[in-house]
């Protein structure tokens, strides 16, 4: 077994040691509203998009002025499916015969984005999590949580930044040091700055669409601007700008109800317990299940899962044969290319048969003191 293999391993174990150690404190810290002022993770998660998009936009310059539209200097080093740069693009032309000193667009090979991909990452949670309760998103965003995820996010990119390594991998360690270093502290003041803290019973229908529409993004960017494939963005467009007006209308949607029936505030309770558990060893356990040991990850994950569930096991016990029995013959029938292009709609379906079942359940009035 390689280096990289057992640091993503012990990365593994020790993120979620941390988890199952740390998230029940934080998850009872009190949470009071904060001034407004500060934008919320959206909005920072946008800039940080646009900033990557900016790169890539420089990168495809570098390359047609520097290297004469060649990528070949760099993606000899790292496995294919990785530079599809535009090439024809009227609005890269423009930008390539007028960019006075090209050769100063060199960061933006690899480096820029090393800066970036931990603040996407992290933002992103945020900003899902904000979306099924703002005080469940508040208490872990000022916990000990993020910097604990930082840290163990960092190891894993830097793990895979060593097993894939090129000139450029010392330089892109350091920077996403430096990262880990300064997100942290940026996400927990503006998660302090939110002003609406008032607690109500999330809906996990509406969750389950803004999941769905959160991870259609980050998939795209994934496939496209994140592997320096600015060239396949444009085929998606349509759908990426159908997903963002999505998420404006869900913006709109009454996001909590005060009387839900018991098994749906069970989910809802679930839901957010799973998601401020596997924020640790998230990074970690996807890496090691493709660049470690993929027994380690099931079992980390198998544990938090468990963890997640741990007090709502009974009246949740039918939800989730359903949901887990939905998910499964959607990866069945819908084979996906890579890990989470399947992970997400199984999810997502996952959750809507389990929200449509622990409806049901409530429907019938049973007591939840009935239940064995």
């Amino acid at each position: 077994m390689s280096t990289v293999a057992h640091v993503l391993d012990a990365a593994v174990v020790v993120s979620a040691v941390a988890a199952l150690a740390v998230t029940p404190r934080a998850l009872r810290r009190e949470v009071r509203p904060g001034r407004a002022g500060a934008p919320g993770p959206e909005a920072l998660l946008a800039i940080v998009v646009a900033l990557i998009l900016v790169n890539q936009l420089a990168f495809a310059v570098y390359v047609q002025r520097v290297h004469g539209g060649s990528t070949e200097f760099i993606a000899r080093y790292l496995p294919p499916g990785w530079f599809d740069v535009p090439r024809g693009n009227p609005v890269v032309d423009w930008f390539a015969a007028h960019t006075p000193a090209p050769g100063l667009l060199a960061p933006s090979v690899l480096r820029v984005q090393a800066f970036l991909e931990l603040p996407l990452v992290l933002l992103s949670f945020a900003a899902v999590l904000r979306r099924l309760d703002r005080v469940l998103y508040v208490r872990t965003a000022r916990s000990p949580l993020l910097p604990l995820a930082a840290v163990s996010y960092t190891v894993a990119f830097c793990a895979v930044e060593w097993d894939l390594r090129n000139p450029y991998t010392v330089d892109d360690i350091v920077i996403r040091v430096l990262s880990a270093v300064v997100t942290p502290p940026l996400l927990a003041w503006i998660a302090g700055r939110e002003p609406d803290t008032t607690p109500y019973a999330p809906r996990p229908l509406v969750f389950a669409v803004d999941l769905w529409a959160y991870g259609h993004l980050m998939l795209t960017l994934y496939d496209s601007v994140l592997l320096y494939n600015l060239a396949r963005l444009g085929p998606r467009l349509e759908s990426t700008l159908t997903v963002l007006a999505v998420l404006v209308a869900t913006t709109f949607v009454p996001r909590y109800e005060e009387l839900p029936g018991p098994r749906v505030t069970a989910l809802s309770h679930t839901l957010g317990r799973g998601l401020a558990l596997f924020l640790v060893p998230a990074l970690a356990i996807r890496y090691a299940s493709s660049f470690g040991t993929p027994g380690v990850a099931a079992a980390a994950g198998a544990v938090v899962l468990l963890a997640a569930v741990a007090g709502h096991a009974v009246r949740l016990a039918l939800p989730a044969v359903a949901g887990t029995a939905a998910g499964a013959l959607v990866v069945l029938w819908f084979p996906a290319p890579y890990y989470e292009a399947a992970l997400l709609p199984a999810a997502v379906v996952g959750l809507l048969a389990a929200t449509a079942t622990c409806a049901a359940l409530d429907a019938t009035r049973q007591p939840l003191d009935a239940l064995p």
